[in-house]
């Protein structure tokens, strides 16, 4: 059996991978800025309906009102 710190194909292989998900890196860095605009948008008044639906149904079902 070949140990994981001698097998020369896995060490190869790990360091793009790891590039790929520091937060501080490229595509980190692109997710970041996707999230940031996303966070100020508006919750669609649609999705708030159906939210206040589901209060009134959680409600109903403990036996609220």
């Amino acid at each position: 059996m070949i140990e994981p710190s001698k097998d020369k194909r896995r060490g190869s292989g790990n360091a793009p991978a790891k590039a790929a998900f520091d937060p501080n890196g490229p595509i980190g860095r692109k997710l970041k800025s996707f999230y940031d605009v996303i966070e100020t948008e508006p919750v669609p008044s649609r999705l708030l309906d159906l939210l206040e639906k589901l209060d009134e149904a959680e409600s109903r079902a403990k036996g609220g009102s």
